[in-house]
């Protein structure tokens, strides 16, 4: 498995061209196209005097909008640079939904960590959960002013069900190419009978495609999350691979500890799939 084609959500936030940066230096190293996306609905007229009226608003409306997609399509192609094979996806629509439908035909998709205290991207903005939970495509999600992924060193967060399974296998591209894996598992997991030969099962697995691993047991009174990301900086880790676990309730995705602590705070770069 490699990457064939790279999908980054393009926005007009300030950190938008260091995450359009990083993805395209991704698929100049994995000779993949890169593709952005940019959407945003066109706003219903109101208040209008007559049907000409609303058919006249809404011309201006949309003229708007399409100004706003032109400058997130100047800003993809400065950061896409002249060496990559791109691709341009917009469209009148929601942001979400339309870079959700933009990810059938991608191998990774790129977005920004959109946590508390982080720089709102404006409307074209797109917050990772749901594209995590809805896109079925592993998706990295980018912290703010990180504009390259050496994946040197990489940290698999395990708890072993079908989400870090599909993460791992979704990682291999990059965990081949790097220097150092750790797969690290947590809390209740740690201690349970058997989590240990479960972890070097697998890998045992990840050394059987090239990578340099090593399984690790951390046990902690803090919350898992915490200390996956303590692990990963002491490991001087720059990625961190790990299942997304979660579920939808009353149209708003509801996340388990270790994805929400993710999600919102890591200042490391996170390879995530449902």
């Amino acid at each position: 498995m490699s990457y064939a084609n790279i999908l980054v959500s393009t926005d007009l936030g300030e950190g938008a061209p260091d995450r359009i940066g990083l993805a395209a230096d991704l698929a100049a190293r994995f000779d993949a196209s890169l593709t952005g996306a940019a959407a945003r609905k066109v706003p219903t007229p109101n208040l209008v005097r007559d049907v000409c009226d609303a058919i006249a608003r809404e011309g201006r409306l949309k003229a708007q909008v399409q100004a706003i997609l032109e400058q997130a399509r100047a800003s993809f192609e400065r950061g896409a640079g002249d060496g990559s094979r791109t691709d341009w996806r917009a469209g009148f629509a929601d942001p979400v939904a339309h870079l959700v439908e933009q990810a059938r035909a991608a191998d990774l998709v790129v977005v920004s960590r959109w946590g508390p205290g982080d720089e709102d991207p404006g409307p074209l903005g797109v917050p990772p959960g749901p594209v995590v939970m809805e896109a079925g495509r592993p998706v990295l999600v980018v912290p703010p002013r990180t504009a390259r992924l050496k994946a040197s060193r990489i940290v698999v967060a395990w708890k072993d069900g079908p989400e870090a399974r599909r993460a791992a296998s979704a990682a291999l591209p990059l965990m081949r190419a790097a220097a150092q894996v750790f797969v690290a598992t947590v809390g209740s997991d740690a201690g349970h009978e058997g989590a240990e030969d479960v972890a070097k099962h697998l890998a045992r697995h990840l050394a059987r495609h090239g990578t340099h691993v090593t399984a690790h047991f951390l046990h902690t009174a803090d919350d898992d999350g915490s200390e996956i990301l303590r692990f990963a900086l002491l490991q001087d880790a720059d990625l961190i691979v790990l299942g997304a676990f979660g579920h939808s309730r009353l149209r708003e995705w509801m996340f388990g500890g270790v994805t929400r602590d993710v999600l919102d705070r890591s200042p490391l770069c996170c390879l995530m799939c449902h």
